[in-house]
């Protein structure tokens, strides 16, 4: 007997698919421009203080962190908070890191849009993590008796999609904000800028794929709901 999978299946293993490549070769890159030390000398944590200087920022402190590929901007106590390895390191790579995160700090500085709109939805998308989880798996359970719990879940996932999505302007954003600034003071090279918007960019395609297989998670349960429905 042949069993064929669903469009919806499919999509959902294809994108768990690219999403490891993508992490695959972040780090990579991240290893190859980590290697090849920034001409002006400046770690990470110098640039994220001097961006934010220039910026006219005062009451963001930059912090490190552990582990790697950690690197975050905080709005809640209004910390920068920068990997060991970004930290420390005088590389394009850091220099780029480092900025982006201050590019969040800007952009909660100047009220920026797409960010106060994200932020607003963290609060909601914590209340539903506790039980979105439990409602979908409920749900497909449950499914042939009542399509309630999953429809339910299905409406919950949708906030996690959208915030997957509001997070895409507000990532881009902050790193153009960043490559605009390195450029201006001449904190990098052309060859270093070119190796920073490269990192910056294979970091905002996990985003990228994140909210894709967001999106193909949502259509797989909106697709097991629809088809108890049309039973």
């Amino acid at each position: 007997m042949m069993y064929s999978l669903s469009p919806a299946y499919i999509i959902v293993i294809l994108t768990m698919i690219a999403s490891w490549l993508i992490q695959w070769r972040l780090k990579s890159k991240f290893e190859q421009y980590s290697r090849i030390g920034l001409q002006n000398g400046l770690s990470g944590r110098q640039v994220a203080e001097l961006m934010l200087a220039d910026h006219g920022i005062t009451d963001v402190r930059v912090i490190s962190t552990a582990g790697r590929l950690t690197d975050h901007y905080n709005p809640a106590d209004k910390t920068v908070n920068l990997s060991e390895a970004v930290y420390e390191e005088r590389s394009a790579a850091a220099a780029a890191v480092a900025a982006h995160e201050c590019g969040h700090a800007v952009q909660h500085a100047t009220a920026y849009g797409a960010l106060k709109f994200r932020s607003a939805l963290v609060p909601a998308l914590s209340a539903v993590s506790k039980f979105m989880p439990i409602l979908l798996f409920l749900g497909v359970i449950m499914l042939q008796n009542t399509p309630l719990p999953l429809a339910a879940g299905v409406a919950l996932f949708s906030l996690t999609t959208l915030f997957s999505f509001v997070t895409l302007p507000v990532e881009f954003d902050a790193s153009k904000r960043a490559l605009a600034w390195m450029d201006k003071r001449r904190i990098v090279t052309t060859q270093e800028h070119a190796m920073a918007k490269d990192a910056l960019w294979w970091a905002a395609m996990t985003y990228v794929v994140a909210a894709l297989g967001s999106l193909a998670t949502l259509f797989y349960y909106a697709t097991l709901l629809m088809g108890r429905r049309r039973d």
